[in-house]
Order: C-alpha cells, then sequence, then structure tokens
C-alpha cells in the first residue's frame, strides 16, 4: 500500500511539471527535433587524433582548422576537392597533453598550451610551420591561450592560478605580466574584440577582468563576475565586447552585460571603471557541465558543448529587453559525439559553420541550416 501511494505521489510530481513546464522545453531540457526550428547538419568527421580532442579553431580567413589532443600532437587541416583534408601534423613541441590552441590575427602563428607547462609558438614564415619559440614560466599544466586582436599580446592561464600576458615584438616573446587575481585553477582566458579587455575564468568560481593603466602600463584586476557556483569552464565575448557569455560546471549558461559610468539604467560603477553584471541565466538544457561556449560572430547566437556530447544553439529574442534578454534554444544535437565535447568555436567567415572535438578522438563540422 505504502509503495503503491509513492509511485503515485511520484507519477503526481511529474505529471505536474510537465503541465508548467515552458514551451519547447522538457524535464531534462531535451526537446523533440521536429518542435525546433533550426537544424544542425553533421558536414564532416574529422578522425586521426589518438585520445580526447580537446580544442579545435579555424585561423582568420577560416582555411585552416587547427585541432591538439591527448596525443600531444597539433593537426591542420585544410580543404581539398570541397573537403576536409589532414594536411600536416605537428609534433615534438610538447611533452604532455596539448590543451588549447589561439592563431594569430595574421595567420602566419599558431600559439599552442600544454600540460607540461609551456606554450609554444609555431610559424610558417619558412613555408611551413615549425615550432620556433617556447614561452615558459607557468608553474604547472597550461590550461588555455589567447591571441590579442592586434596580434601584439598573447595571454595564458594555467593550473597554478596565475594569468601571464605576453609582449609579441617581431620573434620576441616577453612576459608583460603576471596576473594573481584568482584563488585557484585559472581554466579560460579570452580578449574582448576590441583587445583592450582580459577576461579570465577559473574554478574558484569568478570571472575576472584585466585592463592596462594607459598611464603606467600597468595590467590590474578592473571586476570579478560572481553568479556561478561551480568552475566556470568558458568565456566569450560578443562582437561588441560589450556582453559576455559564461558557461560552468553547474550546467548554467549566463550572459553578462557591460555598463558604462553615467549609464542611463543607474547601475554603480567603481573608480571609473565599467560594471558588469548577469543579465539572463540559462539552465536546465544541458544534463551535466557545460565545457565551451561561443558567442557568434555577427549575429545573436550562442552554442555551447557539455560533457552530455550534446551540442545547442540560442537565440535571443529580438524584441527582448538588453538588461533582462531572453534566449531561446533553437538548435540540439543531443548526440553530437560519442563522449564529451569539450570544444566549440564558429567559423570566422562563414556564418552557418561551427566546429567542435571530443573525448571521442573525433573533430565534427556542423552547418546550420
Amino acid at each position: 500500500m505504502i509503495v503503491s501511494v509513492l509511485v503515485f505521489v511520484h507519477w503526481l510530481h511529474a505529471t505536474a511539471k510537465s503541465l508548467f513546464l515552458k514551451p519547447n522545453r522538457s524535464l531534462n531540457g531535451v526537446v523533440p527535433m521536429s518542435d525546433l526550428n533550426v537544424k544542425l547538419e553533421l558536414i564532416e568527421s574529422l578522425k586521426g587524433h589518438t585520445g580526447k580532442v580537446w580544442c579545435a579553431k579555424w585561423n582568420a580567413s577560416g582555411t585552416l582548422l587547427a585541432s591538439c589532443g591527448e596525443d600531444k600532437t597539433v593537426r591542420l587541416w585544410g580543404t581539398s576537392g570541397g573537403q576536409w583534408k589532414l594536411k600536416t601534423v605537428l609534433q615534438d613541441g610538447h611533452q604532455k597533453t596539448v590543451r588549447d590552441l589561439s592563431w594569430s590575427p595574421c595567420g602566419k602563428f599558431l600559439a599552442t598550451a600544454s600540460f607540461d607547462g609551456t606554450t609554444a609558438i609555431w610559424d610558417n614564415l619558412g613555408g611551413q610551420f615549425e615550432c620556433n619559440a617556447a614561452l615558459e614560466g607557468h608553474e604547472n599544466e597550461v590550461k588555455s591561450v589567447s591571441w590579442c586582436p592586434s596580434g601584439n599580446l598573447i595571454a595564458t592561464c594555467s593550473r597554478d592560478k596565475s594569468v601571464w600576458i605576453w609582449q609579441v615584438e617581431n620573434d620576441d616573446y616577453d612576459c608583460a605580466a603576471v596576473l594573481n587575481a584568482h584563488i585557484q585553477d585559472v581554466k579560460k582566458v579570452a580578449w574582448s574584440p576590441e583587445g583592450d579587455v582580459l577576461a579570465s575564468a577559473s574554478y574558484d568560481e569568478t570571472i575576472k577582468m584585466f585592463k592596462e593603466d594607459p598611464n603606467d602600463g600597468e595590467w590590474s584586476n578592473v571586476a570579478t563576475l560572481k553568479s556561478h557556483n561551480t568552475t566556470v569552464w568558458s568565456i566569450s565575448f560578443d562582437k561588441t565586447g560589450t556582453r559576455l557569455a559564461s558557461c560552468a560546471d553547474d550546467g548554467t549558461v549566463k550572459i553578462w552585460r557591460q555598463y558604462l559610468p553615467g549609464n542611463p539604467e543607474g547601475v554603480g560603477t567603481v573608480d571609473n571603471d565599467p560594471t558588469w553584471k548577469c543579465v539572463c541565466t540559462l539552465s536546465g538544457y544541458h544534463d551535466g557541465p557545460v565545457y565551451d561556449i561561443a558567442w557568434h560572430p555577427s549575429e545573436d547566437l550562442i552554442v555551447t558543448a557539455a560533457c552530455d556530447n550534446g551540442v545547442r544553439l540560442f537565440r535571443m529574442e529580438p524584441e527582448s529587453d538588453p538588461n533582462e534578454p531572453s534566449f531561446s534554444l533553437v538548435a540540439a544535437n543531443y548526440a553530437a559525439h560519442s563522449q564529451d565535447v569539450n570544444s566549440v568555436k564558429w567559423h570566422p567567415t562563414d556564418p552557418k559553420l561551427f566546429v567542435t572535438a571530443g573525448d571521442d578522438s573525433t573533430v565534427s563540422i556542423w552547418q546550420v541550416t
């Protein structure tokens, strides 16, 4: 009798939840494909890595795709006959897993971050990519690397809790700043589109903003963003640099907006620096941690990658209030990879393409249709 009552109560609870769910949502964030108005088509599945693929990114022109992973290699892919083919394998630059990579704006240089504590700089000035520099200084694994849009700065971050900024001049790479604002492992660094602000995401549940003082050239932490309650895995600026998307181990995506001093909304600022405020939280769409996020280069679209093997595509509602924006799930693939999806990046020139990389040793190219 007790068992029957418990079963009935469980059924009643589940039924009530289903009745009051928002449209286009299910209990686990899984929406039937037929209910989504945008589709994701797998264009190519690139294989060659052994072990996890941690990251895949196109160069600025979109003509070369670089991927890196657990096998300590970097693979460069290019198009041939309308298909993406392996062009070359870069190896012997690292002794351990290659965790992240970043192209220089000109496309002639590639920076790779490794668990061996170094960041390698590859260049093709001689006609083929070779490792001609290694940035050393971090005490532990380098988790992320990001090349500034102007090309004159590189940011790296590490398990040693620090963020380093490197000055790039000709073939020289000098440390310009060591930033110790985080109290735990730093997972990701990302420059704003203008290159004047650097953001970092950490195991300490925060996002930090750094800026250089034009008077003395010193870098400092000008803002701390706190809303996630677990590790912040990744961050991505929009095209204007005034909004930031973040994703975390708590399974949520958060949208942050910059408020300048004297803003009409009346949001307070300190020391003439902008304030960043969380204006939207998306939750319940992924089953577990969200590992990467990418804001579309020209539209209000955000794509996410997660531990549930899936990717999701969100669009901001055109009429929503910028101070309280609404985002809708418009496309999804619940089995984009057979294991965790670690990385997602948009193509820089084709607005319908993005690339993912996963624990299943695969790099996948997708088209939004």
